[in-house]
């Protein structure tokens, strides 16, 4: 019988989240930087650099992501939401040219999924940024399933430290898989079992040929 208390609920893919997962949870609580188009009656106690009952217009400051999706309209501008840097210009130059090298988790934590999610605003920059998050991706996923799949019995806090939550996830999976092989090839395990990832996949694939 499994004893397991809680059992992880996959973040959800791209723009769209799961709120069952605490992935998702944590992510819709990180701070963008954020400018009011408008004012904000008697709500000036929300933002303690103001002196002020009111929010004005054209007040800078940092709002959640589950604040500033709520807020934001693309009819009635009240709210505009700028690019966190590491979305930005500089550093997508710097993604293009090698994204090994960079430290997503301490630039992030959740790099994808907060990109993605930066897609619901209205911004020139859009395009460049799923191309900067889709090639950043592919720059890193080998690498990444490559560790996973030699350290075998080791320790891989080292491994794990600068990837995002995302690709933490991957590398868990990876080692799970060779872990479970491992285990096979010596007879501790009577069989394989296929990935969730594939089982996964299988669903789709039936569910689009019923449909």
């Amino acid at each position: 019988m499994d004893s397991q208390s809680y059992r992880p609920v996959p973040p959800g893919v791209g723009m769209q989240e799961n709120f069952f997962s605490l992935d998702d949870i944590l992510l819709s609580h990180e701070r963008l930087p954020s400018r009011t188009e408008c004012s904000f009656p008697r709500l000036g106690f929300l933002e303690k650099s103001i002196d002020n009952q009111d929010i004005p217009e054209g007040t800078k400051m940092e709002l959640p992501l589950w604040l500033a999706k709520g807020m934001y309209e693309r009819k009635r501008r009240v709210l505009s939401i700028d690019h966190p840097k590491v979305y930005k210009e500089g550093w997508r130059t710097v993604f293009s040219a090698d994204p090994t090298v960079v430290d997503l988790h301490k630039m992030g934590p959740y790099y994808y999924g907060l990109g993605s999610q930066m897609l619901h605003f209205d911004s020139p920059e859009n395009p460049e940024i799923a191309q900067a998050l889709l090639q950043t991706f592919i720059g890193r996923f080998r690498r990444t399933m490559d560790s996973s799949q030699n350290a075998y019995n080791e320790d891989t806090s080292l491994l794990v430290e600068r990837l995002d939550y995302l690709e933490r996830a991957l590398f868990r999976l990876g080692q799970s898989g060779l872990n479970s092989f491992q285990s096979w090839e010596k007879g501790h395990a009577s069989h394989l079992t296929a990935s969730s990832l594939v089982l996964n996949y299988r669903k789709r694939k039936i569910g689009d040929l019923q449909a």
